[in-house]
């Protein structure tokens, strides 16, 4: 049975006008980091939505992983702080770095629970989905790995950026599994309901641009 609570979100975000794809290579020059060889796209927030909402906050996203490895969502309240929420997404980077070209991604984690006392993103078993196909399930990391706090560390100064982190020292990881790739940004944080949150990555300079939207919704 369909989620009314997803099927709600992602009817609010279909309708938003798609970007331009012409503008997908000009938002390379908003960041100073990015590395000329990660084909990383910088995907930027909701186009013309340059106010929060009453209901809304903003905090920090960051998608990162190995190029053939699997892909990791950290949700913190600001760059230098410990992530909020950690977890591998069952979706190859390879894979969200195709999807990106299109200028649209949708990035959708349920929660399968019917009744809970727990917030929303405290949640453990999410089935995902990427731009309407499901990918798999996820169990949410109750600690982060080295590689996460490696990679946390090495963006604290970070607020918003896409490209290649140096990895690890033994270089093990990048020789199997090709470059670290990241993409980190300031999200719009618009809570629906105790069962429903969207993040949307906010386009600094308020012009239309390639976006990325993130949703968790709880059983119905």
């Amino acid at each position: 049975m369909e989620n009314p609570a997803l099927m709600s979100l992602l009817r609010h975000a279909n309708g938003e006008k798609r970007s331009k794809t012409g503008t997908i290579l000009r938002m390379f020059k908003l960041f100073p980091l990015l590395s000329s060889g990660c084909k990383m796209v910088a995907l930027l927030g909701r186009p013309n939505k340059g106010l929060l909402t009453n209901n809304s906050t903003t905090t920090t996203g960051t998608l990162f992983g190995y190029r053939r490895g699997k892909l990791n969502l950290t949700i913190q309240e600001d760059p230098k702080s410990i992530p909020s929420f950690v977890i591998e997404l069952p979706i190859h980077a390879i894979t969200f770095h195709k999807e990106m070209t299109s200028g649209l991604v949708r990035i959708a984690l349920e929660s399968e629970t019917k009744t809970s006392k727990k917030k929303l993103l405290e949640e453990y078993v999410w089935a995902v989905y990427c731009n309407g196909h499901k990918s798999g399930y996820s169990i949410r990391r109750k600690q982060t790995s080295e590689d996460e706090l490696h990679v946390m560390q090495l963006l604290r100064g970070v607020s918003m950026g896409a490209g290649v982190l140096p990895c690890p020292s033994d270089g093990q990881k990048e020789s199997m599994d090709g470059e670290l790739t990241y993409i980190r940004g300031r999200f719009e944080r618009v809570v629906g309901s105790k069962d429903s949150e969207a993040f949307y990555m906010i386009n600094p300079d308020r012009t239309s641009g390639p976006e990325l939207s993130i949703f968790f919704v709880r059983g119905q």
